[in-house]
Protein backbone atom coordinates (compact mmCIF):
# COMPACT_ATOMS: atom_id res chain seq x y z
CA UNK A 1 0.00 0.00 0.00
CA UNK A 2 1.09 3.92 -0.69
CA UNK A 3 2.48 4.90 1.84
CA UNK A 4 0.72 8.09 1.52
CA UNK A 5 -2.41 6.34 2.81
CA UNK A 6 -1.09 5.14 6.19
CA UNK A 7 -1.38 7.58 9.29
CA UNK A 8 2.35 8.92 11.09
CA UNK A 9 3.14 8.39 14.65
CA UNK A 10 3.65 11.30 17.22
CA UNK A 11 6.34 10.45 20.47
CA UNK A 12 4.11 12.16 23.41
CA UNK A 13 5.31 12.00 26.97
CA UNK A 14 2.36 10.90 28.99
CA UNK A 15 3.26 11.17 33.19
CA UNK A 16 6.60 9.27 33.13
CA UNK A 17 6.44 6.81 29.77
CA UNK A 18 6.80 7.83 26.16
CA UNK A 19 4.00 6.84 24.14
CA UNK A 20 3.10 6.85 20.17
CA UNK A 21 0.40 8.64 19.26
CA UNK A 22 -1.48 7.94 15.89
CA UNK A 23 -2.63 10.55 13.47
CA UNK A 24 -4.26 9.43 10.07
CA UNK A 25 -3.87 11.68 7.28
CA UNK A 26 -6.42 14.23 6.11
CA UNK A 27 -9.66 12.69 4.13
CA UNK A 28 -9.84 11.82 0.99
CA UNK A 29 -7.77 9.07 1.63
CA UNK A 30 -4.96 9.31 -1.04
CA UNK A 31 -4.37 7.62 -3.57
CA UNK A 32 -7.83 7.53 -4.28
CA UNK A 33 -10.54 4.89 -3.23
CA UNK A 34 -10.68 1.95 -5.63
CA UNK A 35 -14.60 1.47 -5.43
CA UNK A 36 -14.89 -1.02 -8.70
CA UNK A 37 -14.97 -3.59 -6.17
CA UNK A 38 -17.70 -2.06 -3.74
CA UNK A 39 -20.00 -0.98 -7.07
CA UNK A 40 -22.92 -4.06 -6.12
CA UNK A 41 -22.97 -3.37 -2.18
CA UNK A 42 -22.80 0.49 -2.56
CA UNK A 43 -25.71 -0.14 -5.21
CA UNK A 44 -27.61 -2.62 -2.50
CA UNK A 45 -26.98 0.16 0.45
CA UNK A 46 -28.52 3.07 -1.70
CA UNK A 47 -31.72 1.09 -2.70
CA UNK A 48 -32.06 -0.38 0.90
CA UNK A 49 -32.13 3.61 1.84
CA UNK A 50 -34.30 4.37 -1.28
CA UNK A 51 -36.93 1.78 0.29
CA UNK A 52 -36.56 2.88 3.80
CA UNK A 53 -37.01 6.19 2.57
CA UNK A 54 -40.17 5.68 0.50
CA UNK A 55 -41.90 3.21 3.45
CA UNK A 56 -41.15 6.15 5.76
CA UNK A 57 -42.57 8.37 3.65
CA UNK A 58 -46.69 6.68 3.78
CA UNK A 59 -46.34 6.15 7.45
CA UNK A 60 -49.48 7.33 8.95
CA UNK A 61 -47.06 8.45 11.81
CA UNK A 62 -43.36 8.88 10.78
CA UNK A 63 -43.19 11.05 13.87
CA UNK A 64 -44.07 8.05 16.16
CA UNK A 65 -41.68 5.62 14.48
CA UNK A 66 -39.09 7.73 14.52
CA UNK A 67 -40.11 8.26 18.26
CA UNK A 68 -39.37 4.42 18.99
CA UNK A 69 -36.83 3.82 16.86
CA UNK A 70 -34.08 7.09 18.37
CA UNK A 71 -34.85 5.46 21.22
CA UNK A 72 -33.79 1.93 20.24
CA UNK A 73 -30.78 3.19 18.81
CA UNK A 74 -29.90 5.06 21.76
CA UNK A 75 -29.92 1.93 23.98
CA UNK A 76 -27.82 0.18 21.54
CA UNK A 77 -25.55 2.46 21.18
CA UNK A 78 -24.94 2.64 24.94
CA UNK A 79 -25.13 -1.12 24.89
CA UNK A 80 -21.82 -0.74 22.65
CA UNK A 81 -20.00 1.31 25.40
CA UNK A 82 -20.98 -1.08 28.37
CA UNK A 83 -23.87 0.02 29.45
CA UNK A 84 -26.64 -2.72 30.83
CA UNK A 85 -29.77 -0.49 29.86
CA UNK A 86 -32.64 -2.31 28.00
CA UNK A 87 -35.07 -0.29 25.84
CA UNK A 88 -37.78 -1.28 28.61
CA UNK A 89 -35.36 0.16 31.32
CA UNK A 90 -35.70 3.73 28.79
CA UNK A 91 -39.12 3.06 28.81
CA UNK A 92 -40.03 2.55 32.73
CA UNK A 93 -37.67 5.30 33.21
CA UNK A 94 -40.00 7.69 31.46
CA UNK A 95 -42.72 6.64 32.58
CA UNK A 96 -41.61 7.96 36.19
CA UNK A 97 -40.51 3.85 37.42
CA UNK A 98 -37.36 3.72 36.35
CA UNK A 99 -35.56 0.46 38.31
CA UNK A 100 -33.34 2.26 40.75
CA UNK A 101 -29.92 -0.18 39.72
CA UNK A 102 -30.38 1.19 36.40
CA UNK A 103 -30.22 5.00 36.74
CA UNK A 104 -26.80 5.59 35.74
CA UNK A 105 -27.40 3.68 32.91
CA UNK A 106 -30.72 4.66 32.22
CA UNK A 107 -29.27 8.30 32.22
CA UNK A 108 -26.64 7.56 29.73
CA UNK A 109 -29.74 6.53 27.42
CA UNK A 110 -31.64 9.36 28.35
CA UNK A 111 -28.47 11.79 27.66
CA UNK A 112 -28.20 10.15 23.85
CA UNK A 113 -31.74 10.93 23.23
CA UNK A 114 -32.07 14.02 24.01
CA UNK A 115 -28.16 14.97 22.26
CA UNK A 116 -30.04 13.20 19.25
CA UNK A 117 -32.95 15.36 19.29
CA UNK A 118 -30.71 18.53 19.23
CA UNK A 119 -28.34 17.47 16.66
CA UNK A 120 -31.49 16.96 14.40
CA UNK A 121 -33.00 19.98 15.14
CA UNK A 122 -30.64 22.13 14.74
CA UNK A 123 -30.14 20.21 10.93
CA UNK A 124 -33.79 20.80 10.43
CA UNK A 125 -33.35 24.73 11.41
CA UNK A 126 -30.92 24.99 8.70
CA UNK A 127 -27.43 25.26 10.92
CA UNK A 128 -24.61 23.10 9.41
CA UNK A 129 -22.80 19.93 10.63
CA UNK A 130 -19.93 22.03 12.61
CA UNK A 131 -17.55 21.35 14.74
CA UNK A 132 -20.03 23.52 16.71
CA UNK A 133 -22.56 21.49 16.55
CA UNK A 134 -21.08 18.25 17.54
CA UNK A 135 -18.90 19.97 20.42
CA UNK A 136 -22.66 21.19 21.54
CA UNK A 137 -24.15 17.41 20.51
CA UNK A 138 -21.46 16.40 23.06
CA UNK A 139 -22.41 19.07 25.86
CA UNK A 140 -26.05 17.09 25.78
CA UNK A 141 -24.67 13.74 25.82
CA UNK A 142 -22.55 14.39 29.04
CA UNK A 143 -24.74 16.77 30.51
CA UNK A 144 -25.34 14.33 33.29
CA UNK A 145 -24.83 11.39 35.04
CA UNK A 146 -21.42 9.26 33.91
CA UNK A 147 -18.71 11.32 32.42
CA UNK A 148 -20.01 14.20 33.46
CA UNK A 149 -17.17 15.57 35.13
CA UNK A 150 -14.94 14.67 31.96
CA UNK A 151 -15.33 18.24 29.39
CA UNK A 152 -18.97 17.64 28.10
CA UNK A 153 -18.79 19.98 24.95
CA UNK A 154 -15.26 20.17 24.79
CA UNK A 155 -12.01 18.92 22.77
CA UNK A 156 -9.84 17.48 25.06
CA UNK A 157 -6.26 18.89 26.31
CA UNK A 158 -5.11 15.97 27.23
CA UNK A 159 -3.98 12.15 26.13
CA UNK A 160 -6.70 9.18 26.06
CA UNK A 161 -6.11 5.62 24.69
CA UNK A 162 -8.64 2.61 23.85
CA UNK A 163 -8.04 -0.48 25.90
CA UNK A 164 -5.22 -1.08 28.27
CA UNK A 165 -4.87 0.97 31.84
CA UNK A 166 -3.14 3.66 30.59
CA UNK A 167 -1.37 4.79 27.55
CA UNK A 168 1.74 2.49 27.43
CA UNK A 169 -0.08 -1.10 27.54
CA UNK A 170 -3.00 0.56 25.32
CA UNK A 171 -4.32 -1.12 21.86
CA UNK A 172 -4.72 2.64 20.24
CA UNK A 173 -3.60 6.18 21.17
CA UNK A 174 -5.51 9.08 19.16
CA UNK A 175 -3.51 11.73 18.12
CA UNK A 176 -2.14 14.08 21.16
CA UNK A 177 -4.37 16.90 22.20
CA UNK A 178 -2.42 19.65 20.61
CA UNK A 179 -3.17 18.09 16.88
CA UNK A 180 -7.11 17.79 17.65
CA UNK A 181 -7.87 21.52 16.56
CA UNK A 182 -6.17 21.09 13.22
CA UNK A 183 -7.12 17.06 12.97
CA UNK A 184 -10.97 18.41 13.60
CA UNK A 185 -10.76 21.58 11.46
CA UNK A 186 -9.60 18.87 8.17
CA UNK A 187 -12.42 16.75 9.10
CA UNK A 188 -14.84 20.17 9.15
CA UNK A 189 -13.61 20.71 5.63
CA UNK A 190 -14.25 17.13 4.73
CA UNK A 191 -17.66 17.38 5.81
CA UNK A 192 -18.75 19.88 3.60
CA UNK A 193 -16.10 19.81 0.46
CA UNK A 194 -18.21 19.50 -2.47
CA UNK A 195 -15.27 19.75 -4.95
CA UNK A 196 -15.26 15.79 -3.80
CA UNK A 197 -17.31 13.29 -5.76
CA UNK A 198 -17.32 10.49 -3.86
CA UNK A 199 -21.15 8.51 -2.92
CA UNK A 200 -22.16 10.09 0.10
CA UNK A 201 -22.74 6.77 1.71
CA UNK A 202 -19.10 6.10 1.32
CA UNK A 203 -18.02 9.57 2.38
CA UNK A 204 -20.10 9.18 5.79
CA UNK A 205 -18.68 6.00 6.27
CA UNK A 206 -14.83 7.51 5.92
CA UNK A 207 -16.13 10.37 8.18
CA UNK A 208 -16.83 8.01 10.77
CA UNK A 209 -13.35 6.10 11.12
CA UNK A 210 -11.81 9.44 10.80
CA UNK A 211 -13.96 10.91 13.79
CA UNK A 212 -12.97 7.74 15.82
CA UNK A 213 -9.68 7.78 15.28
CA UNK A 214 -8.79 11.38 15.88
CA UNK A 215 -10.91 10.64 19.83
CA UNK A 216 -11.24 14.37 20.12
CA UNK A 217 -13.51 14.14 23.43
CA UNK A 218 -12.29 12.38 26.92
CA UNK A 219 -15.32 10.65 26.93
CA UNK A 220 -18.79 9.43 24.27
CA UNK A 221 -16.60 9.81 21.17
CA UNK A 222 -18.44 5.94 20.49
CA UNK A 223 -21.48 6.97 20.89
CA UNK A 224 -20.95 10.85 19.29
CA UNK A 225 -19.05 8.48 16.22
CA UNK A 226 -22.38 6.74 15.49
CA UNK A 227 -24.40 9.93 15.53
CA UNK A 228 -22.37 10.98 13.15
CA UNK A 229 -23.45 8.71 10.66
CA UNK A 230 -26.79 9.60 10.63
CA UNK A 231 -26.63 13.00 10.93
CA UNK A 232 -24.11 13.50 7.99
CA UNK A 233 -26.67 11.44 5.57
CA UNK A 234 -29.79 13.93 6.73
CA UNK A 235 -27.45 16.91 6.13
CA UNK A 236 -26.81 15.25 2.35
CA UNK A 237 -30.34 14.41 1.89
CA UNK A 238 -29.89 11.27 1.71
CA UNK A 239 -32.19 10.64 4.78
CA UNK A 240 -35.12 12.56 4.86
CA UNK A 241 -35.89 10.75 8.58
CA UNK A 242 -33.67 9.76 10.76
CA UNK A 243 -34.24 6.16 10.71
CA UNK A 244 -30.63 4.49 10.00
CA UNK A 245 -28.85 3.37 12.79
CA UNK A 246 -26.28 0.88 12.36
CA UNK A 247 -25.79 0.42 16.06
CA UNK A 248 -27.46 -3.26 15.82
CA UNK A 249 -25.07 -3.76 13.37
CA UNK A 250 -21.79 -3.04 15.28
CA UNK A 251 -23.01 -4.58 18.20
CA UNK A 252 -23.65 -8.11 16.18
CA UNK A 253 -20.02 -7.66 14.33
CA UNK A 254 -17.91 -6.23 17.02
CA UNK A 255 -15.16 -7.95 16.54
CA UNK A 256 -14.88 -7.45 12.94
CA UNK A 257 -15.90 -3.60 13.54
CA UNK A 258 -13.20 -2.99 15.67
CA UNK A 259 -10.67 -5.00 13.38
CA UNK A 260 -11.11 -3.59 10.38
CA UNK A 261 -10.94 0.18 12.33
CA UNK A 262 -7.10 -0.98 13.16
CA UNK A 263 -6.79 -2.59 9.70
CA UNK A 264 -7.78 1.28 7.82
CA UNK A 265 -5.03 2.61 10.46
CA UNK A 266 -2.03 0.08 9.86
CA UNK A 267 -2.73 -0.67 6.28
CA UNK A 268 -4.46 2.25 5.06
CA UNK A 269 -7.65 -0.39 4.37
CA UNK A 270 -10.14 1.81 3.85
CA UNK A 271 -12.05 -0.97 0.78
CA UNK A 272 -12.47 -3.41 3.64
CA UNK A 273 -14.13 -1.00 5.90
CA UNK A 274 -16.10 0.20 3.36
CA UNK A 275 -17.60 -2.56 2.01
CA UNK A 276 -18.11 -3.99 5.97
CA UNK A 277 -19.50 -0.60 6.04
CA UNK A 278 -22.22 -0.25 2.99
CA UNK A 279 -23.49 -4.32 3.45
CA UNK A 280 -24.12 -2.70 7.47
CA UNK A 281 -26.17 0.22 6.02
CA UNK A 282 -27.95 -2.06 3.78
CA UNK A 283 -28.92 -4.81 6.12
CA UNK A 284 -29.73 -2.03 9.16
CA UNK A 285 -31.97 0.22 6.32
CA UNK A 286 -33.69 -3.60 5.43
CA UNK A 287 -34.19 -4.41 9.33
CA UNK A 288 -35.91 -0.71 9.62
CA UNK A 289 -37.89 -1.20 6.65
CA UNK A 290 -39.68 -4.24 7.82
CA UNK A 291 -39.86 -2.90 11.68
CA UNK A 292 -41.54 -0.20 10.43
CA UNK A 293 -44.12 -2.66 7.70
CA UNK A 294 -44.52 -4.48 11.20
CA UNK A 295 -45.53 -1.60 13.49
CA UNK A 296 -48.04 -0.10 10.63
CA UNK A 297 -50.29 -4.00 11.02
CA UNK A 298 -49.98 -4.18 13.66
CA UNK A 299 -51.52 -0.75 14.62
CA UNK A 300 -53.99 -1.17 11.79
CA UNK A 301 -55.07 -5.12 13.59
CA UNK A 302 -55.69 -3.27 16.92
CA UNK A 303 -57.17 -0.24 15.96
CA UNK A 304 -59.76 -2.50 14.24
CA UNK A 305 -60.02 -4.90 17.21
CA UNK A 306 -60.74 -1.61 19.98
CA UNK A 307 -62.94 -0.16 17.13
CA UNK A 308 -65.12 -2.99 17.99
CA UNK A 309 -65.95 -1.97 21.85
CA UNK A 310 -68.70 0.12 20.44
CA UNK A 311 -69.48 3.56 22.75
CA UNK A 312 -66.14 3.10 25.01
CA UNK A 313 -64.00 2.52 21.83
CA UNK A 314 -63.77 6.37 21.66
CA UNK A 315 -61.65 6.58 25.08
CA UNK A 316 -60.10 3.61 24.58
CA UNK A 317 -58.45 4.58 21.31
CA UNK A 318 -57.54 7.58 23.30
CA UNK A 319 -55.28 5.74 25.91
CA UNK A 320 -54.13 3.73 22.70
CA UNK A 321 -52.57 6.52 21.11
CA UNK A 322 -51.35 7.34 24.03
CA UNK A 323 -49.27 4.24 24.50
CA UNK A 324 -47.51 4.06 21.17
CA UNK A 325 -45.43 7.30 22.65
CA UNK A 326 -45.54 5.65 26.58
CA UNK A 327 -45.62 1.88 25.77
CA UNK A 328 -45.19 1.41 29.56
CA UNK A 329 -47.72 3.99 31.58
CA UNK A 330 -49.24 4.24 35.14
CA UNK A 331 -52.79 5.07 35.38
CA UNK A 332 -52.25 8.89 36.84
CA UNK A 333 -49.54 9.69 34.65
CA UNK A 334 -51.78 8.41 31.27
CA UNK A 335 -54.82 10.60 32.81
CA UNK A 336 -52.73 13.30 33.14
CA UNK A 337 -51.18 13.54 29.91
CA UNK A 338 -54.11 12.50 27.85
CA UNK A 339 -56.48 15.12 30.02
CA UNK A 340 -59.27 12.23 30.77
CA UNK A 341 -60.03 11.12 34.70
CA UNK A 342 -57.79 8.24 36.11
CA UNK A 343 -61.04 6.15 36.34
CA UNK A 344 -61.80 6.39 32.67
CA UNK A 345 -57.83 5.89 32.25
CA UNK A 346 -58.52 2.78 34.09
CA UNK A 347 -61.26 1.52 32.36
CA UNK A 348 -59.93 1.62 28.85
CA UNK A 349 -56.66 -0.01 29.70
CA UNK A 350 -59.16 -2.79 31.27
CA UNK A 351 -60.95 -2.84 27.74
CA UNK A 352 -57.46 -3.20 26.26
CA UNK A 353 -56.51 -6.12 28.45
CA UNK A 354 -59.36 -7.64 27.91
CA UNK A 355 -58.73 -7.44 23.83
CA UNK A 356 -55.19 -8.97 24.69
CA UNK A 357 -53.35 -5.48 23.74
CA UNK A 358 -52.06 -4.27 26.83
CA UNK A 359 -50.74 -6.64 29.87
CA UNK A 360 -50.61 -5.31 33.65
CA UNK A 361 -46.95 -6.18 34.86
CA UNK A 362 -47.00 -5.71 38.48
CA UNK A 363 -49.86 -7.69 39.78
CA UNK A 364 -50.15 -4.73 41.79
CA UNK A 365 -53.43 -3.42 43.15
CA UNK A 366 -51.87 0.45 43.32
CA UNK A 367 -48.94 2.48 41.39
CA UNK A 368 -50.21 -0.66 38.55
CA UNK A 369 -48.18 -0.91 35.09
CA UNK A 370 -49.30 -1.43 31.78
CA UNK A 371 -47.07 -2.41 28.82
CA UNK A 372 -48.39 -2.58 25.01
CA UNK A 373 -46.71 -5.96 24.98
CA UNK A 374 -46.64 -6.34 21.27
CA UNK A 375 -45.25 -3.13 20.02
CA UNK A 376 -42.64 -2.88 22.83
CA UNK A 377 -41.79 -6.66 21.33
CA UNK A 378 -40.92 -5.20 17.88
CA UNK A 379 -38.87 -2.42 19.57
CA UNK A 380 -36.87 -4.96 21.41
CA UNK A 381 -35.14 -6.93 18.93
CA UNK A 382 -31.79 -6.76 19.41
CA UNK A 383 -31.82 -4.98 22.51
CA UNK A 384 -31.03 -7.59 25.02
CA UNK A 385 -27.88 -6.30 26.80
CA UNK A 386 -25.70 -8.84 27.46
CA UNK A 387 -25.09 -10.25 30.76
Amino acid sequence: MTVSRLGRYVEQTVETEVVRTFVLPALPPRPELQLNGLQQILEDANQAIGRLDGIASVLPDISLFIYAYVRKEAVLSSQIEGTQSSLSDLLMFESDEAPGAMIADVQEVVNYVAAMTHGLEQLRAGFPLSLRLIREIHGILLAKGRGSEKQPGEFRHSQNWIGGTRPGNAAFVPPPPELVPDCMNDLERYLHDETNSLPALVKAGLIHVQFKTIHPFLDGNGRLGRLLIVFFLCAQGILHEPILYLSLYLKANRAAYYELLDRVRIRGEWEAWLDFFLAGVKETAEQAAAAAREIVALLEKDRKRIKTLGRPAVSALRVYEHMLRRPILTIPAAAQKIGISAPTVAKSLNHLRQLGIVREITGRERKRLFVYESYVAILNEGTEPHQ
